[in-house]
């Protein structure tokens, strides 16, 4: 049921088109209990509003609509803004990020990769600066992968300190900056609305941004971050390369998996996490 009086944050929204060529907008709400509510919005209701009403993290009530049990969802007429959400990272968090990012990159020892992962890092910084680092799951906001990629980076520096000081700390921060790197052509955000969208270009290409972080490390002959990069996202069906199912991988072929994962899910992984 729709409850007119309950604030709700927008956590996803997309624009899709319906068979007869009109387009329709699919809109996810949850309130404060975490309870999730499906929104439909047609190509009337979608001309009156200003689509920054939808961009993650805002606090929106329902100002008209009706719910549909057939399909358990609810069909909105009018939203109505009530606390607007931030964009993500400001310039100067941005250029913070990316600074202690870049730190990391020259702590590698080995010359020839320390050349590549820093010459990536120029050559695409303000790119990168800006990506999210997902369209739905996490760190879905400006600055997105600058904050997945530096906490994956502090996991692994804390971790193999303590744990796994045998592991090469050189592969494992290329890999924690690369592993997601191809998301900068992956997806396309909008910097006055936040909204995110992939990047069709990208798609005609490549299969995934783990494919081009894959294929890139492997030309250039870096074959144990590639791996790491392969396995990264653990199983097929998540979207590996390689499945960390397969016998006879290196115990470092794991490590990527795992510091991603926690990355992913306790880290600043929604808007909500920067104010």
């Amino acid at each position: 049921m729709i409850d007119l009086d309950k604030d709700y944050e927008v956590v996803v929204f997309a624009v899709g088109e319906t068979k007869a060529g009109t387009k329709m907008g699919k809109l996810q709400l949850k309130d404060n209990e975490d309870n999730t509510l499906n929104c439909v919005l047609w190509e009337e209701a979608l001309n009156r509003m200003d689509e920054k009403i939808f961009r993650t993290g805002n606090i929106v009530k329902i100002v008209t609509g009706t719910y549909n049990p057939q399909y358990n969802n609810c069909h909105v007429s009018s939203l109505a803004l009530i606390k607007e959400a931030k964009l993500g990272l400001d310039e100067t968090e941005r250029e913070q990020k990316f600074a202690q990012i870049t730190e990391y990159a020259q702590s590698i020892k080995n010359e020839k990769l320390q050349k590549f992962v820093l010459e990536l890092l120029f050559e695409y910084e303000e790119k990168f600066k800006l990506a999210p680092a997902a369209k739905l799951m996490h760190h879905n906001y400006i600055g997105g992968l600058l904050v997945h990629t530096l906490e994956c980076l502090d996991y692994a520096k804390n971790i193999c300190a303590n744990f796994y000081r045998k592991v090469n700390l050189d592969k494992v921060y290329a890999a924690c900056i690369l592993h997601d790197f191809g998301k900068i052509f992956e997806y396309t955000i909008n910097i006055e609305t936040g909204l995110i969208d992939y990047d069709n270009d990208f798609k005609k290409q490549w299969i995934s941004h783990s494919q081009w972080g894959y294929s890139n490390c492997m030309t250039a002959g870096f074959i144990d971050v590639a791996k790491m990069i392969a396995t990264h996202h653990g199983r097929l069906e998540w979207g590996a390369i390689v499945d960390l199912n397969e016998r006879d991988l290196e115990p470092i072929d794991y490590l990527i998996h795992h510091i991603d994962d926690l990355s992913a899910k306790f880290g600043q992984i929604s808007i909500a996490d920067l104010s």
